[in-house]
């Protein structure tokens, strides 16, 4: 082994360190501004600038955290139960509507003819709000799963048509020109030119169509369900138990966080050959 190669392999060792020092740093920030926030609720509701019967301190929170793991009052199902039920659908609703509408949007930015044929069918279901097909999906379906998973798909599904469709638009004309230049049809420019080139607005997309599945879905189990996390807000707000309230409201956010870190890291991992600072 050579001085150069040697040189590259510390380079390299160098880079990964200053890489995992500045994830170390990333973490302990996000640790210490979570912290900082909660100790400053907690202090104003000691002093009493915030009134814990409208909104419970975090010490109060952690209470009902820990009563609702093992206890069903007051909604009718323990807290782990309730998150089951409200991951189970908006993943599942979420994928369907992934796996339907990036590709559909994406023959729809490409090819003029799929355009021409699904765009008037779209345009008159995208300005329909997602909770006003809760009657005719709950007298349709009835109150179920695959009910709530339905409604989270016509939440999510418009978004990642539209982020897709958009996506594929703003591919680069010099490089269609440059594929077609070498002899590439318009379905291997599609592939190995659009489709790489619209992945950032994809995932734009589908990070925007999962909050808003969790949105959709916490109203969806307040109208129509018997378990999930909306349903147990919903109990809370009928009793005036904001502790209940906000502890819904706390765990929403925590699991929307991970996925949304999730997707994060797929995104990552799948356009690692673009260049990130």
């Amino acid at each position: 082994m050579n001085l150069d190669e040697n040189k590259v392999l510390e380079l390299q060792k160098q880079y990964k360190k200053q890489q995992h020092h500045k994830k170390i740093k990333h973490f302990v920030l996000c640790c210490v501004g979570i912290l900082s926030f909660l100790l400053l609720w907690q202090l104003l509701s000691m002093s009493g600038l915030v009134n814990e019967k409208y909104l419970p301190s975090p010490a109060a929170i952690f209470k009902t955290f820990v009563y609702k793991l093992n206890h069903k009052a007051p909604d009718g199902n323990t807290l782990l139960t309730n998150i089951w039920s409200s991951t189970q659908v908006s993943v599942l609703g979420f994928l369907f509507a992934a796996s339907i509408g990036i590709p559909l949007g994406l023959l729809m930015g490409w090819f003029g003819l799929v355009d021409r044929f699904v765009s008037p069918v779209f345009e008159l279901i995208r300005p329909v709000p997602p909770i006003a097909w809760i009657p005719i999906v709950v007298v349709l379906i009835g109150v179920n799963i695959q009910a709530r998973a339905v409604i989270i798909f016509l939440a999510t599904f418009v978004v990642c048509v539209l982020n897709s469709y958009t996506g594929i638009r703003l591919t680069n004309q010099t490089l269609i020109n440059v594929a077609k230049t070498f002899g590439a049809s318009n379905f291997e420019t599609f592939w190995k030119v659009g489709i790489p080139s619209a992945l950032p607005m994809v995932f734009t997309g589908a990070r925007l169509a999962l909050g808003g599945a969790w949105m959709t879905l916490v109203a969806a189990e307040m109208l129509a369900s018997n378990s999930g996390l909306g349903n147990m807000l919903s109990a809370g707000r009928k009793l005036a138990r904001p502790d209940i309230v906000v502890l819904g409201m706390v765990v929403i956010g925590a699991i929307g966080a991970v996925m949304i870190s999730g997707l994060n890291r797929l995104e990552k991992h799948m356009l690692r050959w673009m260049k990130r600072d």
